[in-house]
């Protein structure tokens, strides 16, 4: 992949993309990625932002500090797109919208969880959490931690559950309400049920060939693989498949033929579609992976995740991050069952797959 950034300002966290296009790096706590990409629209009503970062007060100094950087204040935005509910995303929308009054948008699956999530009560999403794990094979060391947490209320600090409420829905196809500027909402469900990709339907300002940018949020980067793990409703007894959507949604954006992407993590860069190739088969590799797994003996979802390779051996793997871990790899069975490659085994608890 190349950097398709035109001018970083250096040491500020700012760039010019050009054509009316500016990002911020909003930093994320604690957190390997390091920082969300918060794209600024120019439009003929004022500036839109593309996602808005984590809610943390550095975060938000950062981000107001970036738009005066950039020629702006807050307090001037129109309107936030948001690509997704996640709150490295969406989290600072509500900060956003007090500042300035703007509109938030979202595609209306996503505005569902942040609806249900801001609807329950603090302690509902670990219980939720906590016999979801157990149904795939958790150990009780793990699950502790869990019990104990919603003992002692720590639920009420988990972020997103008073995100804002978008005002606005995205649809599909749809062209989004940015005066002078034709930006195409794209649904693309993997990473979450409602993720919208956003389409610039503009000639390139360097007058690079093809149809127009990318702001791809968490959907396509350039060197990381989203992560893929579950959504669904816990009143709703649905089986998802979402590696399924995510698979359908890279190819759908692979025959975009963009000229540049614009992600929310790491930097700009060319060549969707080897991109797009390059994950298919990273996924495919994963399911070839977990097939031979379930050939040689049943495992649950959690033994499945145990045996997986990840960036670090499972032993290194952070508490929290496991229980990603183990969503990635029920995900992953998900779409072996679907497909016909495995199946659960009747009677077993937690449940364990075979190969068929």
């Amino acid at each position: 992949m190349t950097q398709g950034t035109r001018g970083r300002a250096a040491g500020t966290g700012t760039a010019d993309h050009g054509g009316g296009v500016r990002s911020v790096e909003v930093p994320i706590p604690d957190n390997p990625l390091g920082h969300t990409l918060v794209y600024v629209v120019d439009t003929d009503r004022g500036p839109v932002l593309v996602d808005t970062g984590w809610d943390d007060p550095a975060s938000w100094d950062t981000l107001t500090e970036g738009l005066r950087r950039l020629g702006t204040d807050v307090a001037d935005i129109h309107g936030v797109v948001l690509t997704h509910h996640h709150p490295d995303h969406h989290g600072l929308s509500g900060r956003v919208r007090e500042a300035s009054g703007a509109w938030l948008a979202m595609h209306a699956a996503d505005t569902a969880v942040v609806r249900r999530t801001r609807e329950a009560e603090p302690g509902a999403w670990l219980d939720y959490l906590a016999a979801k794990l157990a149904a795939v094979g958790a150990p009780e060391s793990h699950l502790g931690p869990l019990r104990e947490a919603r003992a002692r209320g720590a639920a009420r600090a988990l972020p997103g559950l008073r995100a804002a409420l978008p005002d606005r829905e995205i649809v599909p196809g749809d062209l989004l309400p940015l005066p002078g500027r034709r930006l195409r909402a794209v649904w693309t469900p993997g990473h979450t049920p409602g993720h919208v990709c956003l389409h610039l339907e503009e000639r390139h300002p360097s007058g690079r060939p093809g149809p127009g940018r990318l702001f791809s949020g968490d959907h396509l980067l350039p060197g990381i693989s989203p992560h893929i793990g579950l959504y669904e409703d816990p009143d709703d007894a649905t089986v998802t498949d979402p590696l399924g959507d995510y698979v359908s949604s890279l190819e759908r954006v692979g025959r975009l033929g963009v000229a540049e992407v614009l992600p929310a993590h790491q930097h700009a860069f060319t060549d969707a579609a080897s991109r797009v190739r390059e994950l298919l088969a990273h996924h495919e590799s994963r399911l070839t992976g977990l097939l031979a797994l379930l050939s040689a003996e049943p495992l649950t979802p959690w033994e499945l995740a145990v045996r997986m390779e990840w960036n670090r051996p499972w032993s290194e793997i952070p508490y929290g991050s496991r229980n990603i871990a183990v969503a990635e790899a029920e995900a992953h069975v998900r779409r072996l069952v679907k497909g016909g490659r495995a199946e659960p085994i009747p009677g077993t608890h937690p449940v364990s797959y075979r190969a068929t």
